[in-house]
């Protein structure tokens, strides 16, 4: 009689969840969470008060840039069917990293401009004189070697750097307080850009056997740091990382947190903003264990634009 009991709680629990998908998952409502745009960081604000600028002009530049290149637009269409997914999370993460982090460049040329000006240069991704490859060999990193997949590969080294060196010193270096991703994979001034996606190098890593599989892009080697910043500033071969990056998150929190978020461009946006989406989605997961009532992901200053301007970016389409 207890089992019956408990099995019909069970039962009345998950009927007070939102009916779930065609695969069993919950539906992330559209919209936003929050009534009010959450605090965009101070960063972000002294560097589009240094160029004198304002966030509203900065999305009406990105937004004419899209608005009068329809082969970009084109382009975005296509690798959004390549990678199964809507083609305004594309759009949603082009439009905020270049409305809080980076002003947009007039045309699509200027972007291959930029990206020619890399070629044949000398790069290398380090750290006080120690290469990442080398890094990665150090003995706490033995935990990864048995993942092939890029994603695991990088995401396990990731995890290793939060856990054993973040903040500490090991046989006599001391290691920064700060992400792997920075200490790493930026050797380059402040505001350095990264093409047309704002695409980390390490992010990029990690989706290299994706994009290779799905779009036939050579994969990436860390050694060959010149080759990863060509195929992020590349406007024709960053749009497949755009993409791969999106697919992920959707993927991490359909598989890790049981949620379908791929109708909600704004929560795609914050997981491009932030990073992170396996984490963030078993952080997720571990709140909804036993909860009565879903906790929905929220969506940041950055996805948060991308939800409230929703009807006028699908307009670009």
């Amino acid at each position: 009689m207890r089992r019956i009991l408990i099995s019909l709680l069970v039962a009345v629990f998950s009927l007070s969840w939102v009916p779930a998908n065609a695969a069993g998952l919950l539906t992330v409502p559209p919209g936003n969470r929050n009534a009010e745009q959450p605090d965009i960081p101070g960063a972000s604000v002294r560097r589009t008060k240094g160029t004198n600028g304002t966030f509203e002009r900065k999305y009406q530049k990105v937004r004419e840039l899209l608005a009068t290149d329809k082969k970009l637009i084109s382009k975005i269409k296509a690798v959004s069917r390549a990678y199964d997914i809507q083609p305004i999370h594309v759009i949603g993460a082009i439009v905020g990293e270049h409305t809080y982090n980076v002003d947009a460049y007039d045309g699509l040329q200027s972007y291959y401009i930029k990206a020619a000006s890399y070629a044949g240069e000398s790069f290398r991704f380090a750290y006080n004189g120690e290469d990442v490859d080398d890094f990665v060999a150090r003995p706490q990193f033995a935990r990864c070697n048995g993942k092939s997949e890029s994603y695991g590969l990088w995401t396990c080294r990731e995890d290793v750097w939060e856990e054993d060196f973040r903040g500490k010193t090991i046989d006599g270096k001391s290691f920064p307080n700060n992400r792997f991703s920075a200490v790493f994979f930026q050797p380059f001034y402040a505001g350095q850009t990264f093409g047309l996606g704002q695409i980390n190098p390490l992010t990029a890593l990690m989706l290299s056997d994706a994009v290779s599989r799905i779009s036939g892009i050579p994969k990436l080697d860390e050694k060959k740091a010149a080759d990863v910043y060509h195929a992020i500033m590349d406007p024709d071969l960053s749009l497949a990382f755009i993409a791969a990056e999106v697919k992920t998150s959707i993927d991490d929190y359909r598989s890790i947190a049981g949620m379908d978020i791929s109708n909600n461009p704004g929560l795609t946006a914050t997981l491009y903003n932030l990073g992170n989406p396996r984490k963030r989605a078993a952080a997720l997961a571990a709140r909804n264990r036993g909860a009565g009532q879903p906790v929905w992901p929220e969506e940041n200053y950055y996805g948060w634009l991308i939800n409230e301007k929703l009807d006028d970016l699908k307009s670009l389409l």
